[in-house]
């Protein structure tokens, strides 16, 4: 198996998590927050899908799905448009409100076929490839890739934490 496999496993087995964890949910749900402080489902989901995004088109040279496909005017959040969640105090998270599942799935699958795309193309020499500089050391393509895997496997764990306590507060 070659390590650009591995990466598509990887990165497939989130899109698996984020459907799985976003099935069935209606508005309440996706928007609500366990605590005043703690995040939603949506910005969990939103924020792992902003970070992939940004940081899958930053590292191969590619357009941001969130921008270049409008995802940006669909959501139609209070917030800069470049904006992925990272630092997001709880005043901001509870800007990222969205009316439908569809709309955090649908724009998760773009992201997630604009990334197998770019996974799909990889040679093995590229993954050593420097994509930051302003790291010591500086950042590979193959360490950032297993990084926002490894971000988006948390935030979609979380996800699914938050929905089992809402799920449990339920019944």
């Amino acid at each position: 198996m070659h390590a650009k496999d591995i990466l598509i496993d990887g990165y497939g087995r989130i899109r698996e998590e984020v459907h799985a964890v976003l099935d069935g949910l209606g508005p309440d749900e996706l928007n609500r927050r366990p605590a005043p402080e703690a995040n939603s489902i949506a910005w969990l989901v939103w924020h792992l899908t902003r970070v992939q995004d940004d940081h899958v088109a930053d590292a191969f040279g590619l357009d941001q799905v969130w921008l270049a496909r409008d995802w940006v005017k669909r959501f139609g959040l209070d917030l800069p448009r470049q904006d992925t969640g990272y630092g997001h105090t709880p005043a901001k998270v509870t800007k990222v409100r969205v009316p439908s599942a569809d709309l955090l799935t649908g724009y998760y699958d773009a992201v997630h076929e604009q990334t197998l795309g770019a996974l799909r193309a990889l040679a093995a020499k590229d993954l050593e490839r420097v994509v930051d500089e302003e790291w010591d050391p500086p950042v590979t393509l193959g360490v950032r890739l297993v990084s926002a895997l490894s971000d988006d496997l948390q935030h979609v764990g979380q996800a699914a934490y938050v929905r089992g306590l809402l799920q449990s507060a339920a019944a």
